[in-house]
């Protein structure tokens, strides 16, 4: 007679499988996590000119334990007929404001695109993983503006109450901050052990 009723064994080791891959499950899922901030593509934004030696960023807590950088992204509705190029730029936060010294050792260039009818807002997307930049505690992540281009008036998808951005007018220009709207920057990190 054929016995339909599983077996006690035949449970357990159900039970055990079901476990480890429930384990292998959040072991994969713990290995990623974005922070900055909630991307958006909406109508509010965030305008800045394109000035050589000018920054946009804002602060992002990479947690207590270091992270590599793997992918920036932020929505951008480039006014100007050009392509914006940029630099991607790292900072440790120093009090209230950013610490000069740039975490970044190679330069991470990336370019907004030039005014497309089609879109509103643009996604600009730069991957930093091949650079291997590793991270702890409160950064702030900034684009750099490499060229002037007169008129430009990107704007940037933002956010209000979510930390601020952070803008430097020129290359010598001091750190300034935009205490209520945040420029809409996250970026994709991974956890180290």
């Amino acid at each position: 007679m054929l016995n339909l009723v599983p077996s006690r064994n035949f449970a357990k080791l159900l039970t055990v499988c079901f476990l480890f891959m429930a384990v292998i499950n959040v072991s994969a899922q713990d290995k990623t996590k974005t922070i900055g901030n909630k991307p958006r593509s909406g109508s509010s934004n965030n305008t800045f000119n394109a000035v050589k030696g000018a920054q946009v960023g804002i602060e992002m807590n990479a947690g207590k334990k270091q992270v590599q950088l793997l992918t920036l992204n932020f929505h951008t509705q480039n006014r100007s007929s050009d392509s914006i190029p940029f630099k991607v730029n790292v900072y440790q936060m120093a009090g209230k404001f950013p610490n000069e010294a740039n975490l970044v050792k190679d330069e991470i260039k990336g370019y907004i695109k030039k005014y497309d009818s089609q879109e509103s807002h643009q996604l600009t997307t730069v991957d930093l993983s091949p650079y291997n930049v590793k991270v702890a505690g409160d950064i702030v992540v900034s684009i750099e503006f490499l060229t002037t281009r007169n008129g430009s008036n990107i704007g940037f998808a933002c956010g209000l109450f979510n930390g601020g951005t952070f803008h430097k007018d020129g290359e010598t220009e001091p750190w300034k901050k935009i205490p209520v709207v945040g420029a809409d920057f996250n970026v994709l990190v991974k956890k180290l052990k």
